[in-house]
């Protein structure tokens, strides 16, 4: 089924809202997880990005090549991952530091909490 130019604009303005409320969500991220900090709006716009980047790419292939570890831990190895992931993209970043694992592990998961509320409030509405 080909998409008409209307839906096009509503998956794509959908996207965009996305992209702004995880970029809102890092900055509550910030407020609330010491050793993790943000230059701004415009850092935290492209730290959603890098970071929804190197999710979809580099996380799969983690997953992928923990998996007996993460079949031994029930998926709570998923956890290291996901601060790992968040602690890479500070290094790649510049206006993004992350103090060390103990706060990139916390920033992690209330990003991913934070997200998880928006994004399922989103869901209701498209």
């Amino acid at each position: 089924m080909k998409k008409t130019p209307v839906s096009r604009a509503s998956s794509d303005m959908h996207l965009l809202l996305r992209w702004i409320l995880n970029a809102l969500a890092l900055l509550l991220v910030t407020r609330v997880v010491p050793g993790v900090t943000v230059d701004g709006f415009y850092s935290a716009l492209i730290v959603a990005l890098v970071l929804g980047i190197v999710n979809a790419l580099i996380r799969p292939i983690l997953i992928f090549l923990t998996l007996p570890i993460n079949l031994l831990t029930l998926g709570l190895f998923t956890f290291v991952i996901n601060a790992l992931m968040f602690w890479f993209v500070s290094t790649l970043v510049k206006g993004f530091q992350v103090s060390g694992f103990t706060a990139a592990f916390w920033g992690a998961l209330v990003l991913w909490a934070v997200s998880w509320i928006t994004n399922s409030l989103l869901s209701k509405e498209y």
